[in-house]
């Protein structure tokens, strides 16, 4: 099939579309589900769950766990991200703010904005992650980058 038979075809997918005939087949992910990437993957002492099977087209999801007296690396993105903060307290780093937080807040992240997540609590911490990842993957300009386990304050900024 030629690109252009591609792109004809799409067309009368846009113009026939059904939004019930077209629903994924699964809409409802169990946190169960996640797959849980490690320090070694992460640079930091948190887990990450991947939560690979939502079907949403322009944002990602992942379960977030920092343990008790540790902190995620310093780092930034190009997506915004949202961590709904499930269960424990600490605070932010974002860019030059420290801000605090607990269960039930939500912690915004701009794009681009370095910014590092501490948990000073004796529990772990559990946050829901949103960002919108997937669709800036879509358009080719997603970027992520970590100055590693460093407070905002000792990142050299020149």
């Amino acid at each position: 099939m030629t690109n252009f038979d591609q792109w004809m075809h799409k067309l009368h997918e846009m113009k026939d579309y059904d939004p019930e005939r077209s629903m994924p087949e699964h809409l409802v992910t169990r946190s169960a589900s996640a797959r849980w990437l490690e320090e070694d993957v992460t640079g930091n002492p948190s887990r990450v769950g991947v939560l690979a099977d939502v079907p949403a087209k322009s944002m990602e999801f992942y379960l977030q766990e920092i343990p008790a007296g540790t902190a995620t690396d310093l780092q930034r993105h190009v997506h915004e991200s949202v961590h709904c903060v499930v269960e424990g307290s600490g605070y932010s780093e974002i860019g030059p703010r420290t801000l605090r937080w607990s269960a039930g807040d939500f912690v915004y992240t701009p794009p681009w904005v370095w910014h590092r997540h501490y948990n000073d609590g004796t529990g772990p911490v559990r946050m829901i992650l949103v960002e919108n990842s997937r669709q800036l993957d879509a358009l080719g300009i997603n970027r992520r980058e970590s100055a590693g386990n460093i407070p905002y304050d000792k990142m050299d900024r020149s």
